[in-house]
């Protein structure tokens, strides 16, 4: 098998430092946001909380589609789950921190792949395909619902230059 540079180890490494940037940037002052008038906000906040349910459940349904993905591929494909195990949960994770309440169901995924190297191909297009998603969401996405968004996104893109890797490297 050929060593590529991306190891297990940095791919972790990769994964645990991308969820910390999608948690530190919640630790901040809420000290800039109590400055607003509390009869606005009675009267302002309910369309831009029914319009941030609707981004939530729209990003809900992209991740519950990919965690379906890996969870059709690892089913399928047991030898890949040493590999995917780690990017399922982060996914599973983004799923989690998008939804608003109740998580969407999982339905099922198809796949055309025959075998391993394809499968891990199509879960890298389907992270990619995430990615964007997300991004598009971002312009109409309040700020800690777009800092979310972005880190998701982010972490989706870091998937997907690993799976395609990874394809790179499991045997057809």
């Amino acid at each position: 098998m050929r060593r590529t540079g991306t190891t297990r180890r940095n791919a972790l490494a990769m994964t645990g430092a991308l969820a910390a940037a999608a948690v530190l940037p919640g630790c901040g002052s809420d000290a800039d946001d109590d400055t607003g008038d509390a009869r606005e906000d009675a009267t302002h906040g309910a369309a831009p909380a029914r319009a941030e349910k609707a981004l939530r459940a729209g990003a809900a349904r992209t991740a519950a589609g990919l965690l379906a993905g890996y969870e059709h591929v690892l089913t399928a494909h047991p030898a890949t789950a040493a590999a995917l195990t780690p990017m399922r949960d982060a996914a599973r994770a983004h799923l989690a921190a998008v939804s608003s309440g109740k998580a969407p169901a999982l339905g099922m995924a198809r796949s055309r792949a025959t075998g391993p190297a394809a499968a891990v191909r199509e879960l890298a297009a389907a992270e990619r395909e995430a990615a964007d998603a997300y991004t598009a969401l971002l312009p109409e996405a309040p700020g800690e619902l777009a800092r979310l968004l972005a880190s998701v996104a982010a972490a989706c893109a870091a998937h997907a230059y690993l799976l395609t890797e990874l394809a790179k490297e499991t045997p057809a």
